[in-house]
């Protein structure tokens, strides 16, 4: 396993109700690659008993190798704790859930040896599943990203890709905390292909990526890449203080035609509009103030609890960082 040619790394939350669906789609598939590898799950802090199934599956599936955080610290966070973890010459990232296919892992392996490619994305072909509303967002935020990144972004594709040793080795030297995958693989700029796929539903169990997340993780992709938001800052004050202007030249021409006038509206809405333009820069510039603030801190982004290929001896998870 020191030496396996692929590593499947699985970031997983709570899912007991889709394992046993899980093991028996993805044991076969691998087995069947006729290449050694090893299927690395990271057990991000599940609260019901989804660690203690990845255990009980591990004894008698050797390929197996279950690492848990000691604490729910976010997808992003678990990918990153993969591929810190991950051994293999190729890595693919793929969800619990099944809604991406395991069985377009050996089209991953092949378009990356045939094609001589660092970086394969599995790019969705169909999103009529989806509602209007989540495919309207979905298309804003990645030609949001594309602009800001300032390189081409595959469109409808998220966490599930195959990537090579390199592209591991060089996502683990970045210095930054709280990375976006789908992000950052992009930016470094490896040889990429793509493998188009349908996706399904989920095969049990509910999401646990709800709205709150999403815009999370939208926020943190705009933060993470750019200073935007801060150039729109600033470009707001602007806005303000055009617009302040043009209130005094208003209030000024009233006062010297003597027309007097109740200027309780005027003042109100002068006031509502600068305020509220002040109040957003401060909220992006405080956006940004945390994020220096929480790096400056050097807290890890996530802690091992547990890792079954090193800690085969103990009965019990021992942490350890």
């Amino acid at each position: 396993m020191r030496d396996a040619e692929l590593s499947v790394v699985v970031p997983m939350y709570d899912e007991e109700e889709v394992l046993p669906i899980f093991f028996e789609r993805m044991h076969p598939l691998l087995d069947g690659l006729g290449i050694s590898y090893e299927l690395l799950v990271v057990d991000d802090g599940s609260r019901d008993r989804t660690a203690a199934l990845l255990l009980e599956a591990a004894n008698d599936w050797p390929q197996l190798r279950v690492v848990r955080l000691l604490r729910n610290s976010g997808h992003q966070a678990a990918q990153s704790a993969g591929f810190r973890r991950a051994r293999g010459r190729y890595v693919v990232t793929i969800d619990a859930d099944l809604q991406d296919p395991p069985e377009v892992i050996p089209e991953f392996l092949a378009a990356a040896r045939e094609q001589d490619v660092d970086v394969v994305y599995g790019v969705r072909s169909d999103r009529s599943s989806d509602s209007w509303p989540k495919r309207t967002t979905a298309r804003l935020y990645y030609r949001l990203m594309c602009r800001l990144v300032g390189k081409d972004i595959p469109f409808d594709a998220a966490d599930f890709r195959l990537v090579s040793r390199r592209v591991v080795d060089a996502v683990n030297a970045l210095p930054e905390d709280g990375r976006v995958f789908r992000l950052v693989i992009p930016w470094l700029g490896f040889p990429s292909a793509e493998v188009r796929y349908i996706r399904a539903e989920r095969a049990a169990g509910t999401t646990k990526y709800n709205l709150t997340k999403m815009l999370r993780l939208a926020f943190d992709s705009v933060t993470a890449f750019s200073a935007a938001p801060l150039r729109l800052a600033t470009w707001l004050g602007l806005l303000g203080g055009l617009l302040s202007v043009m209130f005094v030249v208003g209030a000024l021409l009233i006062k010297l035609t003597g027309r007097g006038i109740p200027g309780w509206t005027s003042t109100v809405l002068a006031v509502s509009v600068i305020g509220a333009i002040q109040l957003l820069c401060l909220g992006l510039l405080g956006e940004y103030v945390a994020r220096l603030f929480q790096s400056s801190q050097r807290r890890p982004q996530f802690l091992v609890g547990y890792d079954s290929l090193e800690d085969q001896g103990h009965q019990e998870p021992v942490p350890h960082r």
